[in-house]
């Protein structure tokens, strides 16, 4: 992990801050010192996330759908906009409301650090390369996507949404930075969202059988979110413009990552296979060589570490 530089006497503003890495990412700002108002209008977010965190001086929860205006609390330094339906049951159930929050919902957050001359980082995704013909994937690539198919009003609003942050920082209206997060996990990821690790982990620890889509060969990268965490805080607060990658570059394909799962539960269901959504990338893996280059950041955590934490807080639940 990388040095945790302090940041006392420093006011943040997270949107999203209730959501998966939203809230971790609030719990490390205060660590640091930080001092965190949390905006979520708990649409995909979870009151329950940041609930250890109510009663602290230093913490201030605001409910407010981002989309139709960002809260004007005082002087911040900075903005972290994570604010969005992130995983396809989400925002595939939720069409408008994303393409809302990333186009309006990130001109609010503009308007705010402009206001209080804070920087602002965009929590961009990995979604915007698309179904990747260049691998691993650098900031560089345009990505190979499809702007009308059934996951577009993700990756198009994430990418609208970068456009407007590079303009704002091209006409030196605001100090901003990017970051293309790829596949995150660990503890608090909603129940039911369809994602990766929190399906195949449930299932297994309900004795269901482990589902991957197709034959299994596709494959993705998966980063421990305290490492996605430490290296969003490492681009904050530099001074780098990004887009920069944050993820791990261990790529593991979905029949590898079932097995792991496996053996992190000492579930022995079988494993079977279901339809291949459609558009779904085929490979996904990020070039780090910007992150570790610019930022001195790099992921620590193994996928077999990783699961074996998140196995253990989901026993904890039981």
């Amino acid at each position: 992990m990388a040095e945790r530089r302090p940041l006392h006497r420093t006011t943040a503003l997270v949107t999203g801050g209730a959501g998966f890495v939203g809230s971790w990412l609030c719990e490390e700002l205060l660590a640091r010192g930080a001092r965190v108002v949390c905006v979520d209008s708990f649409v995909t977010g979870s009151r329950a996330n940041v609930e250890p965190l109510l009663g602290r001086d230093d913490f201030q929860l605001v409910e407010a759908d981002v989309s139709y205006g960002v809260p004007d609390v005082g002087p911040v330094d900075w903005v972290v906009h994570l604010a969005s339906p992130a995983s396809p049951e989400h925002y595939l159930r939720m069409p408008l409301e994303t393409l809302r929050v990333g186009s309006q919902g990130t001109w609010n957050c503009l308007e705010l650090a402009a206001t209080h001359g804070a920087r602002l980082l965009l929590a961009s995704t990995s979604e915007v390369y698309g179904d990747p013909e260049v691998h691993p994937q650098p900031e560089d690539y345009w990505g190979n996507v499809n702007p009308v198919g059934p996951r577009s009003v993700y990756d198009e609003a994430k990418r609208f949404a970068e456009a407007l942050v590079t303009t704002h920082r091209e006409l030196g209206l605001v100090d901003t930075t990017i970051a293309r997060i790829f596949n995150t996990y660990g503890p608090r990821m909603a129940a039911g969202d369809g994602r990766l690790v929190p399906t195949l982990v449930r299932q297994a620890l309900a004795g269901e059988p482990l589902t991957v889509a197709g034959d299994g060969s596709r494959t993705r990268s998966l980063c421990w979110v305290g490492d996605t965490v430490d290296g969003l805080l490492r681009l904050l607060t530099s001074t780098e413009p990004g887009p920069v990658n944050i993820g791990n570059d261990a790529e593991h394909t979905l029949l590898d990552i079932a097995r792991e799962v496996l053996a992190a539960t000492g579930s022995e269901v079988p494993i079977v296979s279901v339809p291949v959504p459609r558009d779904d990338p085929r490979r996904r893996c990020p070039d780090l060589t910007q992150a570790r280059t610019r930022l001195g950041w790099e992921p620590t955590t193994s996928l077999t570490e990783g699961l074996r934490r998140v196995v253990a807080a989901e026993r904890e639940l039981v």
